[in-house]
């Protein structure tokens, strides 16, 4: 090593220093750039939360937003007080929107919305539409406002009636194919709660609704309810006799100890000759049904056809 260097006086040390120094700059390089490279990534992350920030609120202030908003809060306090209320007159009306398929807790509410809304939408478009046609003066134009009121008050009624038969109308034809389904699952060796599961995910393409409503059946037991609870509550959202009777049966199948399974086949052949039987019904007053469309439509063209050559010689004298 050259004496006169700087290093000379570390001696032997002085490679082991100028290699410990090198180090402590490339650290302290390293160091400074990967502080500037978070730095500036943080600014970053704060810009972008300004910008979700000012989308946030210009998005609140927007009216779209308001409208929702105020929505959502109808919603909920017309809930609320519908939920308070335990009048039979209600508890009616939850019983109506179950057996139509409506499972929101917020069922009830959108229910008197709906009346409100169609009611108010009805007598404006009455009262703005009816002009048109030359009715604003006399006292039928507010007959027809208050006629077009009430209408709408009504159609959410009339709405829910249809969705009811059209789901009991399902309910009923699939319910023999339930039983007969629960016979072989029975006759397989499983339990009631399995064979349930079972002809629910089975049900679930032909009947979507039943195989729901049976579904809730299984949930119901496996959150503690006993059977028969179950099955009442299956045949009160179902809205069906059979499904009463067969919850009744159950339990007395249970309660006397008889074979379920023989219960099960009985009562799957009195389903099938009921629905024979509705079958054969509608049959037999098909003929009651036509005589007024034939009597309407049907005779007398015929007897146009046939008595018109008939009047006509009669009146040109020609035979």
């Amino acid at each position: 090593m050259d004496p006169h260097s700087p290093f000379a006086i570390f001696g032997d040390s002085a490679s082991t220093m100028l290699s410990a120094l090198v180090f402590l700059a490339t650290g302290t390089l390293a160091f400074a750039v990967m502080l500037g490279v978070r730095a500036r990534e943080a600014v970053r992350r704060r810009a972008a939360r300004v910008n979700v920030d000012d989308d946030a609120v210009s998005g609140r202030r927007s009216l779209r937003y308001s409208g929702l908003r105020a929505a959502q809060k109808l919603i909920d306090y017309t809930t609320k007080h519908y939920t308070e209320v335990d009048s039979q007159d209600v508890k009616l009306l939850r019983a109506r929107l179950i057996q139509a398929g409506v499972y929101s807790p917020h069922g009830a509410a959108y229910f008197f919305l709906a009346r409100g809304a169609g009611a108010v939408a009805l007598g404006v478009a009455a009262f703005f539409v009816l002009p048109m046609f030359g009715i604003a003066t006399n006292l039928s134009f507010w007959l027809f406002v208050i006629a077009g009121g009430v209408l709408g008050y009504l159609v959410p009624s009339f709405y829910l009636d249809r969705r009811i038969k059209k789901k009991r109308l399902e309910h009923q034809s699939g319910f023999p194919d339930f039983m007969d389904l629960l016979v072989v699952c029975a006759d397989a060796g499983l339990s009631m709660e399995a064979s349930l599961d079972r002809v629910g995910r089975e049900l679930g393409v032909s009947y979507p609704s039943l195989a729901a409503n049976i579904h809730m059946a299984n949930l119901e037991i496996r959150a503690g309810r006993t059977m028969t609870e179950a099955l009442e509550h299956l045949g009160d959202r179902l809205g069906l006799e059979e499904a009463r009777s067969f919850a009744t049966l159950i339990q007395q199948s249970d309660e006397l100890g008889s074979s379920i399974s023989d219960a099960l086949r009985v009562y799957s052949d009195d389903m099938r000759h009921k629905r024979l039987s509705r079958a054969e019904e509608k049959a037999y007053s098909l003929p009651a049904k036509l005589a007024v469309p034939m009597m309407v439509c049907i005779f007398p063209v015929l007897f146009i056809v046939i008595l018109c050559p008939v009047i006509v010689r009669l009146a040109t004298g020609n035979w």
